[in-house]
């Protein structure tokens, strides 16, 4: 980069994190300079896209706005990004490609969305696995030639794709058209044959993106900053009291295109969530705080739910830009949360977007307690969470472990950072902090609750159960046990209306069966548990959770189930 362009880069870079009319006043002209210089490495490129996305979910003022809006939506035709292009492939930026290994439920998102786009990386991929396949994609009376001709499996994939599609995702599609098992389980068995193929798929950059260049909701609000973004530690207590403006439910075309910006940021990033992958457009609900700032919580299609627990993936938006993702899960007025920024936005407010997450979670959950898994603290294999000391960001938030072990520890590091102010964690001591969850407890501390109740005994539970009526023939289990479960209950014979609640009785009726004492409960607890099951395969999950939480019965009786 010329050193006039690398000066106006590194001055740009240098006032990211200032605001005020002094700064909005140096920001812009150098934002139209370092805009017209030409990068001379792609490492440079980066830095300038980078910025540029900074200033979009951040600006000062409209023109600071107009400026990015304008820089980003030509960044494609830029001559460095297009000489540099292989170089920045895999960065999400405008005009490169992607590479990756996408799951079943992406993949046939991707090949749906850019069909000529989406081609298999052959050097990457085993071609003997996806020849084991061919004749599974193939009509009948195609056998004779795939039978006698000895082409190679890409070859074949050529010849038999159509004329606007690459073979990515005419594989994709011809796999996912396969007639495969029960109704509840042929999406399972799709994405375990797609995925025992280990594809590595290429998306070509190309019109319509997915790109983080453009990555925007433009019915977002909008907010300019007159102040840097609050780098504070919050008060948390004081957060959660404070409610986000409004929680509503999203209509079903803005909430198809959430899930779309959401599904796009992942594979921008090389990540998958399922709760994106899976996501249902008419279950999303948006959290707006004020200052530009919104949670976009999207839940769940029923056949994908957990048994249990509701979860809703979520977006970060500041000024409609996605500045970061997660998951949470709730169940028993419990939260459990996981949390991440991207890296273009780090080092401003995490600690306030977190707080402001939790707020609005309260208002959308009614919960007393938040659950932090050992991953997000750094545990697990997390490196990244480890190193910068994920375990201490929510320690310092009030967070604690409920492990003896881990608090006397704890307790330790303090004393040693009252000694020695400068003193930081060994890795070997954070490895020990990480092995357990965390709680944030805003009220009397509860055994009940995500991340100590062993749900899972349930499961094992039910298995034993099904073995021993139906063995090998658990086909049966789910319509035999549904009708039982609804006799017990005193719901009418009919059938259930829609295929996400049928799913739910089949899946919930063992459990009902299983409930100590339920027979003996009244008829509005026994109505009031069908209507539980109901919301679970209903439209939005976070309704499942109010009536479950709400039947006190129903709690207590789980509970013993999974500790009997």
């Amino acid at each position: 980069m010329p050193a006039t362009a690398r000066r106006l880069l590194n001055e740009l870079e240098s006032i990211r994190l200032e605001f005020g009319p002094e700064a909005a006043r140096r920001r812009l002209p150098l934002l139209r300079a370092v805009g017209r210089a030409r990068c001379l490495s792609a490492a440079d490129v980066l830095r300038l896209h980078e910025a540029l996305c900074f200033s979009r979910a951040y600006p000062d003022n409209e023109a600071v706005l107009a400026a990015a809006e304008r820089l980003l939506a030509g960044f494609a035709r830029r001559p460095d990004l297009q000489q540099y292009a292989g170089e920045l492939a895999d960065t999400g930026v405008a005009g490169t490609a992607i590479n990756y290994r996408f799951y079943a439920t992406m993949a046939r998102w991707a090949a749906a969305r850019w069909p000529e786009r989406l081609r298999i990386d052959w050097e990457e991929s085993d071609a003997a696995k996806v020849e084991g396949v061919l004749p599974l994609l193939a009509t009948y009376s195609e056998t004779p030639a795939l039978d006698e001709l000895g082409l190679e499996a890409a070859a074949w994939l050529a010849q038999l794709k159509g004329p606007r599609e690459a073979d990515g995702a005419f594989l994709v599609r011809r796999l996912g058209e396969l007639r495969l098992g029960e109704p509840g389980l042929a999406g399972f068995a799709h994405e375990y044959l797609y995925e025992q193929l280990d594809l590595w798929m290429v998306l070509e950059a190309g019109p319509g993106g997915p790109s983080r260049t453009a990555a925007h909701w433009k019915r977002a609000p909008v907010a300019y900053r007159t102040a840097a973004p609050e780098g504070r530690r919050p008060d948390l207590q004081r957060e959660l009291e404070r409610a986000p403006l409004s929680v509503e439910k999203a209509s079903p075309a803005a909430g198809r295109q959430l899930v779309d910006l959401a599904r796009e940021a992942m594979i921008t990033r090389s990540r998958d969530l399922d709760a994106f992958a899976w996501a249902d457009a008419r279950d999303v609900t948006l959290i707006d705080d004020g200052d530009g700032l919104m949670f976009v919580l999207i839940g769940m299609v029923p056949e994908r739910r957990l048994m249990f627990e509701a979860v809703y993936g979520y977006l970060i938006l500041r000024n409609g830009v996605p500045v970061g993702y997660g998951v949470v899960s709730s169940l028993y007025g419990s939260i459990e949360v996981a949390f991440n920024l991207f890296e273009t936005f780090r080092g401003a407010e995490a600690g306030h977007l977190y707080a402001r997450l939790l707020a609005g979670l309260l208002r959308m959950f009614t919960a007393d307690t938040f659950t932090v898994y050992p991953y997000q603290l750094g545990g697990d294999g997390n490196d990244e969470g480890l190193r910068t000391g994920a375990w201490w960001f929510y320690q310092k938030l009030g967070f604690r472990s409920r492990d003896r072990a881990i608090l006397k520890l704890m307790r330790a590091e303090l004393a040693r950072m009252k000694r020695r102010p400068g003193h930081r964690s060994r890795p070997a001591v954070l490895r020990q902090l990480v092995e357990g969850n965390v709680y944030l407890d805003l009220g009397e501390p509860r055994e009940d609750i995500i991340g100590r109740l062993a749900l899972a005994e349930v499961g094992l539970k039910v298995s034993t159960c099904l073995a021993k009526r139906f063995g090998s023939d658990r086909h049966l289990a789910g319509p035999t046990c549904a009708r039982e479960a609804r006799a017990r209950l005193g719901e009418p014979a009919r059938a259930p209306r829609g295929a996400g609640e049928k799913l739910a009785w089949e899946r919930w009726a063992p459990v009902v069966l299983l409930l100590p004492g339920v027979e003996r409960w009244t008829r509005a607890e026994k109505k009031a548990l069908a209507a539980v099951i109901r919301a679970k395969g209903g439209r939005s999950e976070s309704e499942f959770v109010a009536r479950f939480d709400a039947h006190r019965r129903l709690r207590a009786a789980l509970v013993r189930l999974a500790r009997g």
